[in-house]
């Protein structure tokens, strides 16, 4: 009989990993916008943070070009630290595609 092996490439996920804590206000907060810089995200991102600023008028939106861009970068520690050192209370990451 033969053997057939397959393999998953999506892995798994670590369930005791929680997400971030919800803010339960965007009101006076500061958002950054991260970019993976997929198709139409130069568009969208923009269009974002103009919607949040003028929903929320004390909210400060740091805009994508406050950090590197793309998939090869957003993921790295480099980038952690330079969001956590920018004050934000949340950030958006996000693609238009």
């Amino acid at each position: 009989m033969v053997t057939i092996e397959f393999h998953d490439p999506a892995g798994t996920l670590d369930a005791a990993t929680p997400y971030a804590a919800r803010l339960s206000s965007l009101a006076g907060k500061r958002i950054g916008l991260l970019s993976n810089a997929k198709w139409q995200a130069y568009r969208m991102l923009p269009m974002i943070k103009q919607w949040l600023e003028a929903d929320f008028p004390a909210i400060e939106v740091l805009s994508e070009d406050s950090y590197p861009q793309g998939n090869m970068l957003i993921g790295s520690e480099e980038v952690a630290q330079q969001v956590k050192q920018s004050g934000v209370d949340a950030v958006i990451i996000g693609n238009a595609a």
